[in-house]
């Protein structure tokens, strides 16, 4: 099983591989409130075809309240060979400003080795990835296959984040290739080992019945944005590294972007500092991260000379990955409960959580997973942490408790994933499409060897 040339075979497929991807970032698979289902609707329909015609005999779509409809499959496993779960999705955030786009986002352009175009890399190549292992198979892998393609992961996943928890036969599997990930660099291949949590909290602050003259009042009525602000403050210490007892931070031992390349990837203008102390790992994967995501303020355009009666803001805490999200919501919600500034309390109230995800790498999973990436790169595979997260990936591993998880992909640190120039690297793609069907390979081969299932 693991002497096909599946290198030699997926050169072959990439003609056809690469217009199936035109054909899937042709359709503006947006998703959100107000969104037209159309859209949604014939990208899970040309997904549904792209796993039948690889050999999938038994497609179909799982239909749940306020979600979009979600592709499902199933090969049967080969008598005594384990069963790999394939996910991925197809819905894509919007184009954002299509100005600061080179080229029409929902047009796929090639240029300089990359396809361009919204969901490119995020992540509908990964749905192709998924195919194309499959092609590589003739549709007859050595392991049984399940697949799961949604349609709402830019959205939070709806339904189908609780589904897996009451109904987790549908989702039994020994493994599970997560395809939303890809290398931190092109050139390098990774296994993405941890994902954060998040959970958000509102605060707001209420001092006086209306605006008041700052001539007049200002100087000793509670200003409530002063007071706001002052309360921000305090989620920091004075070098830039959270500050709320209770946060779970831990140093980073895998791999990751030099410093270098973090900043070219955030942009940061040259001269600033980065904030916070220790590891870059630390700082962005294995430790917490407060982002003020928004605040009520009075905009500086048109602004009266007035104490202001209200101010509210939202913050993003993002959380070490094997820490409950909502226990960490809690120690930010006491942090500011336990404040008063200047005399004035706030009113906090918790906002959505979601919590994150830290892999096993010790099972026959990663055995053959780190031989594979490394065969079809030509280097050792290196692990990675995400800041981000991928809301059904806790629900599968809770449901699937004994399962191996992947998090891999066909993208990497510079596709400008939710930007404009969103792209994926045409010979990243291939690697990824190469290692996954190795994989299937490689993985039933070490079951075996150890055992079966």
């Amino acid at each position: 099983m693991e002497g096909r040339d599946h290198a030699a075979r997926v050169r072959a497929l990439m003609p056809e591989l690469r217009r199936d991807l035109d054909d899937l970032v042709r359709i503006p698979s947006i998703s959100g409130d107000g969104r037209p289902e159309g859209p949604l609707r014939e990208a899970h329909d040309l997904v549904a075809k792209l796993f039948r015609d690889a050999g999938v005999p038994e497609v179909s779509t799982l239909e749940l309240p306020g979600t979009n409809p979600i592709v499902i499959g199933e090969i049967p496993a080969p008598e005594g060979a384990p069963t790999v779960l394939l996910y991925s999705h197809y819905d894509v955030v919007p184009a954002g400003d299509e100005t600061e786009w080179t080229s029409p986002p929902f047009e796929p352009v090639e240029r300089d080795g990359a396809v361009f175009g919204r969901g490119a890399a995020d992540t509908k190549s990964n749905i192709i990835a998924h195919v194309g292992a499959l092609r590589a198979w003739d549709g007859r892998p050595p392991v049984g296959i399940k697949i799961v393609i949604e349609g709402q992961e830019e959205v939070g996943g709806g339904a189908l984040t609780t589904y897996p928890l009451t109904n987790p036969e549908l989702f039994a599997a020994d493994a599970m290739v997560i395809g939303d990930m890809g290398s931190v660099r092109p050139g390098v291949p990774t296994l993405t080992v941890a994902l954060r949590g998040m959970a958000n909290v509102t605060i707001e602050v209420t001092t006086l019945a209306s605006a008041k003259h700052s001539g007049q009042y200002g100087g000793a009525a509670p200003d409530a944005l002063l007071v706001l602000l002052r309360a921000l403050a305090s989620l920091h210490d004075d070098a830039g590294d959270v500050a709320v007892e209770g946060l779970r931070r831990e140093e980073w031992t895998g791999g990751g972007n030099t410093e270098e390349e973090f900043r070219a990837l955030a942009e940061i203008r040259d001269g600033l500092p980065l904030i916070g102390t220790g590891t870059l790992g630390s700082r962005v994967w294995s430790g917490p991260a407060i982002t003020v995501i928004g605040m009520d303020v009075p905009p500086v355009d048109g602004a009266l000379n007035a104490v202001q009666p209200r101010a509210r803001a939202i913050i993003n805490v993002r959380v070490h990955p094997e820490q409950d999200a909502a226990d960490a919501q809690a120690a930010v919600m006491r942090h500011f409960e336990r404040l008063a500034p200047f005399g004035v309390p706030l009113q906090v109230s918790a906002g959505p959580t979601g919590n994150g995800f830290a892999a096993k790498t010790d099972g026959p999973a990663y055995e053959a997973a780190r031989a594979s990436w490394a065969a079809a790169w030509g280097r050792e595979a290196v692990t990675a942490g995400v800041g981000g997260s991928i809301p059904l990936v806790n629900a599968l591993q809770v449901a699937a408790p004994e399962a191996e998880m992947l998090l891999v992909g066909t993208t990497d640190g510079y596709a400008n994933i939710h930007g404009p120039d969103e792209r994926v690297m045409l010979d990243e793609f291939e690697r990824a499409i190469v290692a996954e069907a190795d994989f299937l390979g490689r993985y039933a081969t070490v079951m075996a060897e150890r055992g079966g299932r």
